[in-house]
């Protein structure tokens, strides 16, 4: 299981193989591994069923399409929360109160913890929102803004 939100333990290879998929293509957009039932179903011919909120990954495969999502949501328990948004990704640890953000697309091993600027303010209440409408979709109950009310 991913125990952590960093990207060395949730951002991990995804290997595709079929027909119609180029060997050797590489492509470094975020994705949820729940994305596997909808590809192998399309890669195998079966309709998706209905019910299934993931995404088909042969469009992004193919080079058909950018991207399957905008941000990504993230949650470990009732430990971790994070949201990944246009290159940024901010880290909540509601227990004890604590926020990371890091610029992933600028420091992929995220050694730069930017919470504590007061330049980044905007940016944290920018991804916080993205996180509580990513939360809404999701069913996540947890009220992290009455433990982060300063992002509001």
């Amino acid at each position: 299981g991913k125990q952590n939100m960093y990207e060395h333990s949730v951002r991990v290879p995804y290997i595709v193989a079929g027909p119609g998929v180029a060997k050797g293509e590489t492509n470094k957009q975020a994705i949820y591994l729940q994305d596997t039932m909808p590809t192998t179903l399309a890669l195998a011919g079966v309709k998706q069923p209905e019910h299934v909120e993931f995404q088909n990954l042969l469009p992004i495969i193919k080079g058909e399409k950018e991207t399957a999502y905008y941000s990504i949501y993230g949650a470990y328990l009732g430990v971790q929360r994070s949201v990944t948004k246009d290159g940024g990704k901010m880290i909540m640890y509601p227990k004890i109160k604590q926020t990371r953000l890091y610029h992933v697309s600028e420091d992929e091993l995220e050694m730069h913890d930017h919470a504590a600027d007061a330049k980044q303010a905007q940016r944290m209440k920018s991804l916080f929102a993205e996180f509580l409408k990513l939360q809404q979709q999701t069913g996540d109950t947890m009220d992290l803004k009455a433990v982060f009310p300063e992002l509001l």
